[in-house]
C-alpha cells in the first residue's frame, strides 16, 4: 500500500514536510506545485530545496510544454527527488490561464507528450495526478482516454482525485467539496488496467476510511485531513507498513523536531514559518485551544523562539497529566 500526503499550494512547503516526517517514516511527501518555467528561470533553491530527512519526497510540476517540462524534470532529478508528478487536476483560473492543471484532462495526447518528454530526460518515476473529468465530460471516457494515453507514454502511475473539476462556476475550494466523489470510477479504472499503479485521492478523512475507500487499489493520498489533523499520521507506519511510528507520541515527536526549528531560527527564519503548520495538533484535547491561540499570537512576534512552542505545548501537557 502506497501512502502519500497530497501536494497543497501554500501548505506543503519544506517546513510542513519536515514536520510531517516526524510522524511517519514511510509516507511519501509532495511539494507544492511548481511550474516548469519558474524552475527554469527562477530561484531554484527556494523553489526546490529540501532536507535529506524528507525522503521519500516527490516534486509536483505544473506545465503543458513538453520541452519546458523535460528541462524542469532534469533539474528536479539533479536535486535528488524520488518522483516527478505532473499536475492534471488543479482547477484554478490562474492555472487554467497557463494551460495546465485540470484543463489538460481535455488534451490527453498533450499530457502524454509531456510524460514522454519527462521520462526521456529524467531517470525518475513520473506520475500523473488527475481528476475523473472536467465540466461536461463523461468520466468513463475522459479518465480512460487520459489513462491510456499516459500509460502508453510510460507513466509510472496515476493518482486520481475521484471528483470532476468544474472549470467555470466553482472556486478551487468548492472544487474540493462540491462535485460528488466517485471512488467506484477509480476502482473500475484499476480493474481495466491492473498492471498500472493507481492511487486514490479526494475526501479521505483518515487511515481507516482510506483503507476502505482504496480497497483493490495501490494506495491512497490524503490532503486536508493530514494537514488539519497531523496526528493521524501516527497510524501510517504501524497500520500500513507494519513498523512502529517514529516516536511514541506527539510530545516526543515535537521534542525531536526542536533541532530543526532551532536551525531555521539560527538561519534567520521566523518561528511562524514552521508553527503555522502545527495548529491542528492536539485536536480534542484539553488545552488545545490555548495551544493554538498561543502559537498564533506569539510565534509571529519578532524574536519568537523555541520557548513559544514549548509554552504552547505545556498548555496541553499540564492538562493531559492532570487528567491521567
Amino acid at each position: 500500500m502506497r501512502f502519500s500526503i497530497a501536494p497543497m499550494l501554500d501548505w506543503t512547503d519544506r517546513h510542513c514536510r519536515a514536520f510531517h516526517r516526524t510522524f511517519s517514516r514511510h509516507a511519501r511527501l509532495y511539494t507544492e506545485m511548481v511550474t516548469a518555467p519558474a524552475i527554469i528561470h527562477g530561484d531554484r533553491e527556494r523553489l526546490l530545496g529540501f532536507g535529506a530527512q524528507e525522503h521519500p519526497v516527490a516534486v509536483q510540476l505544473g506545465g503543458s510544454d513538453p520541452v519546458q517540462l523535460a528541462a524542469a524534470a532534469r533539474i528536479c532529478a539533479d536535486y535528488g527527488y524520488d518522483e516527478i508528478n505532473l499536475n492534471v487536476g488543479c482547477p484554478s483560473d490562474r492555472v487554467q490561464g497557463g494551460n495546465f492543471g485540470a484543463c489538460l484532462m481535455r488534451e490527453p495526447a498533450l499530457v502524454a507528450e509531456c510524460v514522454a518528454a519527462m521520462k526521456g530526460t529524467a531517470a525518475l518515476p513520473v506520475t500523473v495526478k488527475c481528476r475523473i473529468g472536467v465540466d461536461d465530460q463523461d468520466p468513463e471516457e475522459a479518465l480512460d482516454q487520459l489513462a491510456d494515453a499516459v500509460v502508453a507514454a510510460g507513466t509510472d502511475g496515476l493518482i486520481v482525485h475521484a471528483r470532476k473539476a468544474w472549470l467555470k462556476g466553482l472556486s478551487p475550494r468548492e472544487n474540493r467539496d462540491v462535485p460528488p466523489l466517485d471512488y467506484a470510477r477509480v476502482r473500475r479504472l484499476k480493474q481495466r488496467l491492473p498492471q498500472v499503479l493507481i492511487a486514490l485521492n479526494g475526501g479521505i478523512a483518515g487511515i481507516d476510511a482510506g483503507l476502505a475507500a482504496s480497497a483493490g487499489l495501490d494506495g491512497m493520498m490524503l490532503g486536508r485531513a493530514a494537514y488539519h489533523e497531523p496526528e493521524l499520521l501516527h497510524d501510517v507506519d504501524p497500520h500500513l507498513f507494519g513498523t512502529p511510528a517514529p516516536f511514541a507520541d506527539t510530545y516526543a515527536a515535537l521534542e525531536a523536531f526542536e533541532p530543526y526549528v532551532a536551525a531555521h531560527l539560527a538561519a534567520g527564519g521566523r518561528l511562524s514559518d514552521i508553527t503555522r503548520h502545527m495548529l491542528g495538533l492536539f485536536g480534542g484535547k484539553r488545552g488545545s485551544r490555548l495551544f493554538r491561540r498561543h502559537l498564533a499570537t506569539e510565534s509571529v512576534k519578532p524574536g519568537a523562539g523555541l520557548e513559544v512552542l514549548r509554552t504552547a505545548v505545556d498548555h496541553v501537557r499540564r492538562r493531559d497529566v492532570a487528567a491521567a
